[in-house]
């Protein structure tokens, strides 16, 4: 399983045309993702302080489009090179924050 932060509003859109698509696809040509072991770090840098996320779980046996681990800052992510199919997405999880910051959520521990 792979994970994938977004906005709850972004994921409704996805849901409303059957497809998940977001701006890095556009501009980087890749979905970043994160393992669960990359999670927290990943939230903790790049979605500080922001509210309203959920967080994708992906069955990456599902995936249509492809996948690939690109090395970054000596470590291996999850990077889905095309749009995300939503049957690969497992669950849905809310993602806030607590005044400490991202928590890998229970259900995933």
């Amino acid at each position: 399983m792979i994970l994938h932060i977004t906005d709850r509003q972004q994921w409704e859109q996805a849901k409303e045309k059957g497809i998940y698509r977001c701006e890095s696809l556009g501009t980087e040509g890749f979905i970043h993702c994160s393992t669960p072991e990359q999670l927290t770090a990943v939230a903790n840098s790049f979605f500080r302080g922001q509210q309203g996320l959920v967080l994708l779980c992906i069955e990456v046996d599902r995936l249509q489009a492809e996948l690939r681990y690109d090395p970054v800052e000596n470590q291996l992510f999850p990077h889905l090179y095309g749009p995300l199919n939503l049957d690969a997405v497992i669950q849905v999880l809310d993602f806030t924050p607590d005044a400490m910051g991202f928590h890998l959520p229970p259900e995933l521990q």
